[in-house]
């Protein structure tokens, strides 16, 4: 039996390629997806790595917590406070200290001088520092550190990118405005040309902390030990010279803490690109499971005999299971080698979409080899039990009639297992997304898979009805189109099974179209409902920028009201929130909150405002003190001063005044300003003095409500797309899995191919049938995919209703075409398949043994 079974396996080579290449493709994205975020985690370990070589011991000020989340905008999380330059003094005086230095850092976004647009966006950050001399591995290829107040040095990345040079003005904005510089030199990082994507301007340490607004203080000081003196001795020689508030830490376990805390960070990002690569393998476990089906169907005889021979059913489940796991492990095997193409793929799709990720050497991790052998070939062995079973049951005489009838039985028995599981899937969906509980993502995924298994356990009960149905055009254009509805309707199991692999692929990317669409109707619902400014004022690269963009528009005449927000991060009861700091005074002329009565004016007293969800969740009243904490603050409890009923302007839970805000967080900077313009005034002179008046800032966007539309619903699109790219790895299994069954088909039908042509089909005939056959079943899997897809998307839009997804928006013309899409792709999946059907020999199909 060991024999027959590998003798079997490779005497069918092509069999064996199309049967593997689902599985290739599933592991290919999960190896990929574990080499690009294990690369991303290395060139993390790299940069601060980097960093950490200039210096023993860190002098900082302390921090009660690193919040793990960013804040939109350009929010503030893991604030310090700055030391005072004086300290470098002090501590450069403690014995064994060799060198002390002072540090600086900030955002400083470097404008390309050929196109005058701004260099890096979303990803690696845009860095400003002040030149200390301290870091050994900063060396300089042309140039030298810059010496004066108007020099600058860029990392020799950006320079190559954007073919700087040495002694070419460029301009930088800041945080307070835009300036030029003349390039002193160009700076690499050992054999590295960046640290880890990120752009780098450095600059004298005197104009650094003036352009990055750190007159006076340091970040940091970066201590360097004298010889013989190991950094953990430093640190404790250090600390009784420092100032309550301030600590001496070890550069190593500085750049561990910063590199974990990013690595964690982005740690949604390898979990979100894993669900893309389990969906590409759970469609490809219905590729596999269709695939041993026919193969099984199609070795009945062949079985038959062995069981004549003596053999038995359990030896027969075995070399059906053996041959899987062969299968399995090849193509995993395989898999993990294309897992680094598509880890290079997925770096060049996300780079495509404007996150620029940093990068190093690519890293193949052990556990990316042993979870890819494992789970390829579990997913295989999986999807051959049944098959299996089925080949077992196989009886020794029945088995060698010439022709087998595949039949539809037990399909009372399919009707009521595919509406339990269809019914337990659609109750673990809605319990995740209604319920919320602590688990929600897991359920609302187990219960997506189990409800896309259910309906594929229905579809063969459907399946012929509606070949029936779309095959119906089909039919009337000629003999070819009635063969391939025939063809099509025969075996609805087959059927069912190849389109069911689509129909997850498209019901998935239905259902990201609804969401976007609703998204995009409940923006447009919110803004047409709660906006009352007639501009908006950010930044392009999500930054926060000087509160003097507020001064210069408010300047500006016809403007009837300016008012700031600000955005940063604090806990509340152990969870990372945001906290909104706005003007009391203005906050009402540009933006309707929907607040409590009362509560406008506790913000003036100091008081906090939480959105009403929030707050009846937590059992909040007014009055109540609310546990928060503070990175520099520390822990302070904020008194609940009333509600609000509109958060979706505001982009957190939790509103304070501006001056209550500055009291938790430095330095102070908006993320947005929103402008109300006088009624008497013309909208488009104003808005022409607010851009003339801001000018100097750089990166400043001034945009009225319809261009603010469009950028938010820019952003939604491109995540659309990003996502609907993603999901096309399922999609192109799903279409492989249309090639692999019409091609196993072709030879199981080679008999009847042949009479087909010995009675006068013509080879162009031929193809036509075996195109129209692969654009019914595509389409079949098109329009259940969109069905399953529109109550996916109706469910999840009624669940986020309470976050502001409050409009359900269908978009019919995108769902056309992806059925439209479907058709054509089929035309495709069949040209292989239609060309073996041609090929054929017709006295060799019609042969008879």
């Amino acid at each position: 039996m060991w024999k027959a079974t590998l003798k079997s396996l490779f005497a069918r080579k092509l069999r064996l390629a199309l049967t593997a290449l689902s599985i290739v493709l599933g592991i290919g994205f999960i190896a990929g997806t574990f080499v690009l975020t294990d690369t991303m985690n290395a060139a993390f370990d790299q940069l601060f790595g980097q960093v950490a070589k200039g210096s023993d011991v860190v002098v900082r000020s302390v921090s009660s917590f690193t919040p793990q989340q960013a804040g939109p905008g350009g929010g503030q999380t893991d604030e310090r406070d700055p030391v005072p330059a004086s300290l470098v003094k002090s501590v450069a005086a403690v014995p064994g200290v060799a060198t002390a230095a002072g540090e600086v850092s900030g955002f400083a976004q470097m404008v390309d001088p050929a196109t005058g647009k701004t260099i890096g966006s979303v990803g690696p950050p845009t860095i400003g520092a002040n030149w200390s001399g301290t870091n050994p591995t900063i060396t300089f290829r042309d140039g030298g550190p810059p010496t004066g107040a108007g020099d600058v040095a860029v990392d020799a990345g950006t320079a190559t990118k954007y073919g700087l040079s040495v002694g070419e003005r460029i301009a930088i904005n800041f945080v307070g405005g835009q300036e030029e510089f003349t390039i002193s030199g160009i700076a690499g990082f050992g054999d590295a040309d960046n640290l880890g994507g990120a752009t780098l301007a450095l600059f004298e340490t005197t104009r650094a902390q003036e352009v990055l607004d750190k007159k006076g203080v340091f970040d940091s000081i970066s201590v360097k030990a004298s010889e013989g003196l190991d950094a953990t001795q430093l640190r404790t020689e250090i600390q009784p010279v420092l100032p309550k508030g301030v600590e001496a830490v070890t550069s190593a376990s500085v750049a561990d803490e910063q590199s974990k805390a990013l690595k964690e960070g982005l740690g949604f990002f390898r979990i979100a690109l894993l669900v893309f690569a389990f969906i590409a393998l759970f469609v490809g476990a219905f590729i596999i499971f269709n695939t041993f089906s026919i193969i099984v169907a199609q070795r009945a005889k062949e079985m038959s005999l062995l069981r004549a021979l003596g053999a038995s059913r359990r030896q027969v489940l075995t070399s059906v299971m053996v041959e899987a796991a062969v299968i399995g492990l090849f193509a995993s095997a395989v898999g993990i080698l294309a897992g680094v193409a598509i880890a290079v793929g997925l770096k060049g799709l996300l780079k495509a979409f404007g996150i620029d990720l940093p990068s190093t050497a690519l890293q193949i991790e052990p556990r990316t080899i042993w979870v890819s052998l494992i789970v390829g070939t579990l997913v295989t062995i999986v999807s051959a039990v049944a098959p299996a079973r089925r080949a077992s049951r196989i009886a020794p005489i029945e088995a060698l009639r010439e022709s087998q009838d595949p039949g539809d039985g037990r399909m009372h028995r399919r009707l009521v297992i595919g509406l339990v599981v269809t019914g337990l899937g659609v109750a673990a969906l809605l319990y995740g997304l209604f319920v919320v509980p602590s688990n929600a993502a897991a359920l609302i995924g187990l219960g997506a898979a189990t409800t896309f298994l259910g309906v594929a356990i229905l579809f063969p009960l459907v399946a012929r009805p509606m070949a029936a149905v779309i095959g119906a055009p089909v039919r009337r254009l000629g003999l070819q189109g009635k063969l391939g509805r025939q063809n099509a309707m025969r075996n609805p199991r087959r059927t069912a099974s190849t389109a069911s692999a689509l129909m997850i692929g498209l019901g998935l990317v239905a259902m990201v179209s609804i969401l976007s669409a609703s998204l995009k109707a409940s923006f447009d619902a919110a803004l047409s409902a709660n906006l009352r400014a007639d501009l908006i004022l950010t930044t392009s690269s999500f930054t926060a920028f000087s509160p003097d963009v507020a001064a210069k528009a408010e300047a500006v005449q016809g403007v009837d009201a300016v008012s700031q927000f600000r955005q940063g991060g604090f806990r509340v009861n152990a969870s990372d929130e945001f906290l909104t700091g706005v003007d009391p005074a203005t906050v009402e002329a540009v933006a309707n909150l929907e607040p409590s009565p009362g509560a406008i004016a506790a913000l003036d007293r100091g008081e906090v405002l939480v959105y009403t969800k929030t707050a009846d969740e937590q059992g909040w009243k007014t009055g109540d003190q609310i546990p928060s904490k503070f990175a520099a603050a520390g822990s302070v409890p904020l008194t609940m001063g009333g509600t609000f009923d509109e958060n979706s302007l505001v982009g957190g839970n939790y509103v304070v005044s501006l001056d209550t805000y500055d009291g938790f967080f430095k330095p102070k900077l908006d993320t947005f300003v929103m402008v109300k313009i006088a009624p008497w005034a013309d909208p488009a002179q104003v808005q022409t003095d607010v851009e003339t008046a801001t000018k100097s800032f750089g990166n400043v966007e001034v945009q009225d409500q319809t261009a603010f539309r469009e950028k938010q619903e820019g952003f939604i699109n491109q995540l659309l797309g990003l996502v609907t790219a993603l999901l096309a790895m399922a999609i192109l299994i799903a279409l492989f899995g249309i090639v692999n069954t019409l091609g196993l088909s072709v030879f199981e039908r080679k008999r009847e191919l042949g009479l087909l042509r010995a009675v006068g089909m013509g080879r162009a005939q031929m193809k036509r049938m075996i195109r129209w056959e692969s654009v019914i079943i595509a389409v079949m899997g098109a329009v259940l995919g969109v069905l399953v897809g529109v109550f996916f998307g109706f469910a999840l839009q009624r669940a986020l209703e309470p976050e502001g997804v409050t409009e359900l928006a269908i978009p019919v013309a995108q769902l056309i075409f992806y059925v439209v899409f479907a058709g054509l792709a089929g035309v495709l999946a069949a040209i292989w398949p239609a060309r073996r059907a041609a090929r054929l020999n017709v006295l060799d199909s019609i042969s008879y043994e």
